[in-house]
C-alpha cells in the first residue's frame, strides 16, 4: 500500500506562485510513476501532469504547459508541482496519485485517473483575480 500526503496550497493572486508536495511512503518511491490531477468545484476530476520512472520523461494537460513543472526527488520520496503564472482557472483541490510500474514501462506517464491505484486526500489552491 502506497500513502501520499500532499502540501503546499494556499491562496495566491494571479500570476502568481505556488509549488505543491507529495511525500510517498509505504513502498519503494522509484517504482511509482507519479501525477497530479485537479478538481474543481462543480467540476470533474482532470489530469495536471505526471512524471515517470524515468525523471526525465514528464507529461502535461495542454492548459497548463508552459506554467506548470512536475518533478520528482527519488531520495525524498516526493513530487512536485511547480506551478507559475497561476489563473483563477487553475483554483482546485490538486491530487497526488501513484501507480506501481511494470519492469520496464520506465517511460510510462499515466494520464487518466483510471491508470492510477493510490492517492492523496487533496489539497487547496485558491488564485484570486
Amino acid at each position: 500500500q502506497v500513502q501520499l500526503v500532499e502540501s503546499g496550497g494556499g491562496l495566491v493572486q494571479a500570476g502568481g506562485s505556488l509549488r505543491l508536495s507529495c511525500l510517498a511512503s509505504g513502498r519503494a518511491f522509484i517504482t511509482l510513476a507519479l501525477g497530479w490531477f485537479r478538481q474543481a468545484p462543480g467540476k470533474e476530476r482532470e489530469f495536471v501532469a505526471a512524471v515517470a520512472w524515468i525523471a526525465t520523461n514528464t507529461y502535461y494537460a495542454d492548459s497548463v504547459k508552459g506554467r506548470f513543472t512536475i518533478s520528482r526527488d527519488n531520495a525524498k520520496n516526493t513530487v512536485y508541482l511547480q506551478m507559475n503564472n497561476l489563473k483563477p482557472e487553475d483554483t482546485a483541490v490538486y491530487f497526488c496519485a501513484a501507480i506501481e510500474v511494470q519492469t520496464g514501462s520506465y517511460y510510462y506517464t499515466p494520464s487518466s485517473g483510471n491508470e492510477y491505484n493510490h492517492w492523496g486526500q487533496g489539497t487547496q489552491v485558491t488564485v484570486s483575480s
